[in-house]
């Protein structure tokens, strides 16, 4: 099928317990639309039975089926990216794998696109995760629309759909590192949001640890906001400030009064504080001069080890020159 009209994109990273159930229900949710399509799995890199899994999904469906299969693990939104670049459809849609989200609610969001969208959000309904990933995706979501201008109610929600003008636009764009929804939004001009439902994992274990989750939302800020850095410069002049004032008052009363003798544990609480505080700028800048880091080196951000997506079988999604 040369020139689709629907593309679907999901990445993959050891799901080989869970693709054969999400085949079950794909292909029938996206033949239901009555419309051309295609369905881009991409392998991140994966270490069990995924990608042979996949090469048999590809067999069973060629018409409509590619599969690209990336070197190493790039993380979800790189491999996002890789399917972006081969995507034909004008509209194209992002699941994820793990049948969280329903496929039968592909058929919303195109709805929506169809209604003239560039830009479908989702926000999850009665989510079936545990207790501690829902207060983390609330205080992640608060912080986010706190500190740059994107406005997502659910940005853990990877079923969207991206009109041709947005995709292209994500295309454009070489970063080495970003947060796909986000980036997406940002070029959008007709954005809308809709509930969907929400099930639990159909088999296997979530790839999202807290620690990943805060490493996503350090890039979402770094990428989108200079709020972290303009916080860290004013809590820098305040500590200033009140340490020039602690100076003075205790130069005041060792001039006055005495040297206070019994104010050694106040001394090293205050330096204490102190070292915090330049250590968690540190921490803020090292964030920024990171991206900068790997911005500058310039190296392929994923490396294609087999495809039936492009005319060859080995390629890497370099930033272009």
């Amino acid at each position: 099928m040369s020139d689709p009209r629907l593309s679907v994109v999901i990445p993959v990273f050891n799901e080989q317990l869970v693709l054969p159930m999400l085949a079950a229900r794909l292909f029938p949710a996206l033949d239901a639309l009555g419309r051309t399509y295609e369905v881009l799995f991409v392998d991140d890199g994966s270490s069990d039975g995924s990608a042979e899994l996949l090469r048999r999904i590809q067999r069973d469906r060629p018409d409509v089926v590619r599969v690209l299969l990336l070197r190493f693990n790039v993380g979800q939104h790189l491999a996002i990216l890789a399917a972006f670049e081969r995507a034909r459809g004008q509209q194209v849609v992002t699941l994820d794998a793990d049948l969280q989200n329903p496929p039968e609610e592909i058929a919303r969001v195109v709805a929506e696109l169809d209604a003239g969208h560039d830009y479908v959000g989702t926000v999850r309904q009665l989510r079936q995760d545990v207790w501690w990933r829902r207060a983390a995706s609330a205080l992640i979501n608060g912080i986010r629309d706190r500190i740059t201008p994107i406005r997502i109610t659910d940005q853990g929600c990877m079923l969207r759909g991206y009109g041709r003008n947005v995709v292209d636009a994500v295309n454009a764009c070489d970063e080495s590192s970003t947060f796909v929804p986000a980036l997406a939004y940002g070029f959008a001009t007709r954005r809308t949001e809709i509930p969907v439902a929400h099930e639990e994992r159909a088999a296997g274990t979530t790839k999202y640890s807290l620690y990943r989750l805060v490493r996503l939302n350090f890039d979402l800020m770094t990428g989108f906001s200079l709020v972290p850095l303009q916080m860290v410069s004013l809590i820098g002049l305040l500590v200033s400030v009140a340490s020039l004032v602690l100076v003075v008052v205790l130069a005041l009363r060792r001039l006055f009064i005495g040297p206070e003798v019994q104010g050694l544990f106040t001394l090293f609480g205050i330096i204490t504080f102190l070292m915090g505080v330049m250590l968690f700028a540190l921490g803020i800048v090292g964030e920024y001069i990171g991206r900068i880091y790997q911005q500058v080196r310039r190296r392929p951000r994923y490396m294609v080890v087999e495809s039936t997506v492009d005319a060859g079988s080995q390629g890497a999604g370099a930033p272009p020159p």
